[in-house]
């Protein structure tokens, strides 16, 4: 089981980003973490080994990512996978049929159809609700409710959840409260000081960085829950493999330094936004205007880089997408570069459109994922792209 270097828990965020899970390769001293690029290890004898026996299992570069977000978290067991996406099926392989998950209306796209389309299949019971009304996750308990699942800040809508309030619910129903911590990290929000009992992440997204590779990663603090899962893990296989788990690593390391840049590009091009075309058309926590702003300065560390603006048409929206030079028209999100999109058809075209017209998510919806470049540059950018609008 992969469990945190106790001594990694008491340092800071920014000395546990570049530290924590990893210590010098023994055998020539290397800084970072090799990537161990095997399939199998070889043993001493029979029931003789060094803890390592087959690499979907166990293998070392996955374990020291694995430690090292979890420390982020501030959680005693990490595991990673394939993908975020992998990573949820997993977590849901904690139940069975006829159990019944309270899950946030507004989540990742991918994860309303895993659970839509899939696992709905196979007897697991789903019900979506506006999270940000604390009353209507407690009125969606049943006595077979398991688990509530939230993303908070929401994509795209940016809408938040009173993690605090969830987890009494959760825990008075006798359920987990299941946490997507993507939007924010380890470094603007810390869902375990609220109750979380587990809390995932895309590390595709913030936590690499660099938009290059895929993966998913759970932390919890439960040893018998940590080894459920962990079980999982490795019968299901949903793996990420050694090369990826090493990118990732190298992303965590400048982690706490990406956020501040996302965190503070993210404000001034919302503050800019709202001046130019109106406050009531961008969406983003950090404007004292968005209805959940008291909520997000109590309980985030700062509001990131993801600002959702309505333009009120696709075609409004095609204009300003195809205009952009800086943002990027492309899927997904946490790079440092900057990237724009438009969920209806990209993150969200999974969802029925009767579902996302109900949501709000409009033809009319763009998403900027504010990178690290100068923000002078990216504001140049938008003035370019809105010119007219």
């Amino acid at each position: 089981m992969t469990k945190v270097f106790e001594e990694d828990l008491a340092a800071g965020i920014g000395t546990r980003a570049i530290h924590a899970g990893q210590r010098p390769e023994p055998l020539a001293g290397a800084i970072m973490t090799p990537v161990y690029l095997t399939s199998t290890y070889v043993q001493d004898g029979l029931g003789k080994h060094k803890g390592y026996e087959y690499a979907r299992s166990r293998n070392p570069t996955r374990e020291a990512l694995e430690r090292n977000v979890a420390a982020l978290e501030g959680a005693r067991h990490g595991f990673a996978f394939a993908s975020g996406t992998a990573c949820v099926d997993s977590l849901m392989k904690l139940f069975k049929a006829g159990d019944h998950v309270v899950c946030g209306e507004n989540v990742y796209g991918g994860t309303f159809r895993l659970f839509d389309r899939l696992l709905q299949n196979f007897g697991l019971e789903f019900t979506y609700v506006d999270t940000r009304d604390s009353n209507r996750i407690e009125e969606a308990c049943r006595t077979r409710t398991v688990a509530v699942l939230v993303e908070t800040p929401t994509n795209p809508l940016m809408r938040l959840t009173d993690l605090s309030a969830a987890a009494e619910i959760a825990h008075r129903a006798g359920a987990l409260l299941i946490v997507d911590n993507t939007f924010a990290t380890p470094v603007l929000q810390r869902p375990f000081t609220h109750g979380a009992d587990i809390v995932f992440h895309s590390t595709t997204k913030y936590l690499n960085g660099h938009s290059d590779m895929i993966g998913g990663i759970a932390l919890l603090n439960d040893d018998d829950l940590a080894a459920r899962i962990q079980f999982i893990q490795n019968a299901a296989g949903a793996v990420p493999g050694p090369f990826d788990c090493w990118l990732a690593l190298r992303g965590t390391k400048t982690l706490h330094l990406r956020m501040a840049a996302h965190d503070a590009n993210g404000r001034q091009v919302a503050a800019w936004l709202a001046n130019k075309i109106g406050v009531e058309r961008v969406i983003y926590p950090g404007l004292a205007s968005h209805p959940q702003h008291e909520l997000a300065r109590s309980q985030m560390c700062g509001f990131g880089g993801m600002i959702s603006v309505e333009m009120g048409s696709r075609d409004a929206a095609a204009r300003v997408l195809e205009r952009t030079r800086i943002f990027s028209l492309a899927e997904s999100l946490g790079g440092v570069e900057s990237l724009i999109s438009h969920p209806a058809t990209m993150t969200h075209a999974s969802v029925p459109p009767d579902r996302r017209n109900a949501l709000g998510i409009t033809d009319g919806m763009i998403r900027l994922s504010c990178g690290v470049e100068d923000v002078g540059d990216l504001i140049g950018d938008l003035e370019f792209a809105f010119k007219g609008e």
